[in-house]
Order: structure tokens, then C-alpha cells, then sequence
């Protein structure tokens, strides 16, 4: 019986580049996985980063909407210094004639149809009571100053009130105090713009809890 061992040897080669092609096939397929997942990974952390920056920025906005307020948590308890009065002993008729209010500057009580406009605004001149009185009925803060108050100070205050949605600022001479600060049935007093009772006063009653009328107008009203 003939044998050729030439062809024995070319099949075994055979085989053996049939089995090493398959081989750098598995190789490259499974390279070629790898290498898809990294980009994969790669493309999910750039696009986490990405979001991250948009939320960063979009809250960046949010701050840059009102500028020069600081933005202070409510105090959980009454402010230092703070005078409070019984909601329901500030009476909330509508009349159209002055009224004779118990304190100065007024926290609530009788007042005009007619509310201040309070959407950030700071008046010259003094304005009348019974207007500014509707609108801290409508959750508004109103700023109040005599000659004893700083121009610096009333500059800043000034500034923080026209940044200020539901926020009013007038000079008011008959007040003890030289800067004093007013919402419905709450008033405080203090020295100073950066008295840090300032902002803790905003932060709590613009559109705070003792507003009677909550989401109420601070525009379409009056001017003084």
C-alpha cells in the first residue's frame, strides 16, 4: 500500500491555518467587544458630565434671576427683635377715608381698594398708608426709612428692593426706628442694610405664611 506524506502534511498544515484563523478571529471579536464597551462607558461619563454642567448652569439662571438677594432659609423661629400682632384682630374692611392706625409704619387693619404697587418698587416720596397697608395684605414686604438712615444703607435696601418681587421701599419720618422692615402683622427694626435680620425677614414673609391673601397682585394698583 502506497502512502503520500505530502498530503498528510498538507492537510495537518490545513488544519492548523483553519484553527489559527479562528483563533484571530475570536482574538479580534473579542478585542473589538472590549473596545466597544470602553467607548461605550466613555460616551455614558461624558454625557453624565455634560448633564451635570446643563443642571449646574440651569441653577446658576435660577440664582442670577434675582440679583442681589442673598438666599437665606426662612428662620424657623421669630426673628430677633421682631413685634408680632393677632391676625385676627387686623381687620381687613375696604374704605375709602384715612385710617387712624395704632402703630407706625401700619401692619395691617382697614385699608384702600386700591393696593401700592409693590412689584419691586422704590418709591421717593412717602406714600399713603391705607394703599401700602392692601399691599401687605397681598404677602408684600414694605421697607421703611427715616432721615436717621444711612444713604449707603438706603442705597443697598434700595437695591435689594428692586431685585424683589412683592417688595416696596419708602421714606416714612413719623417711624421710631431708621430702618425698619414690615409684612402683615410683623414689623422689625434695624440699624443697618447688612443686619443679617434683613434677608432672614425677606426669606420668610415675602408670600410668607402671614400672608391673608397669598398669590394676590403686586401690580395694577396704585402709585403713591
Amino acid at each position: 500500500m502506497s502512502f503520500d506524506r505530502r498530503t498528510d502534511v498538507e492537510q495537518t498544515g490545513g488544519a492548523d491555518r483553519a484553527r489559527g484563523s479562528r483563533n484571530r478571529a475570536v482574538a479580534i471579536g473579542v478585542s473589538a467587544a472590549v473596545v466597544a464597551g470602553l467607548l461605550g462607558v466613555g460616551s455614558y461619563m461624558l454625557l453624565e458630565q455634560s448633564e451635570a454642567k446643563e443642571r449646574s448652569a440651569d441653577s446658576s439662571a435660577q440664582d442670577a434671576k434675582q440679583p442681589g438677594q442673598e438666599r437665606s432659609a426662612p428662620a424657623a423661629g421669630p426673628i430677633e427683635g421682631e413685634k408680632t400682632w393677632d391676625a385676627q384682630e387686623l381687620t381687613r374692611h375696604h374704605v375709602t377715608t384715612d385710617v387712624a392706625y395704632p402703630m407706625e409704619p401700619p401692619v395691617g387693619g382697614d385699608h384702600n381698594p386700591a393696593w401700592l404697587n409693590c412689584d419691586g418698587v422704590v418709591y421717593e416720596k412717602a406714600v399713603p398708608n391705607v394703599n401700602a397697608v392692601h399691599a401687605l395684605e397681598h404677602g408684600a414686604v414694605w421697607v421703611t426709612y427715616n432721615g436717621k438712615a444711612a444713604d449707603a444703607d438706603v442705597r443697598k435696601l434700595a437695591s435689594r428692593v428692586e431685585s424683589t418681587p412683592y417688595s416696596l421701599m419708602s421714606p416714612y419720618e413719623g417711624q421710631a426706628g431708621p430702618i425698619m422692615l414690615t409684612a402683615w402683622g410683623k414689623q422689625v427694626t434695624v440699624d443697618g442694610a447688612d443686619d443679617r435680620r434683613v434677608a432672614q425677614f425677606f426669606a420668610k414673609y415675602v408670600q410668607g405664611a402671614q400672608t391673608p391673601e397669598p398669590g394676590a397682585p403686586c401690580t395694577g394698583g396704585v402709585d403713591g
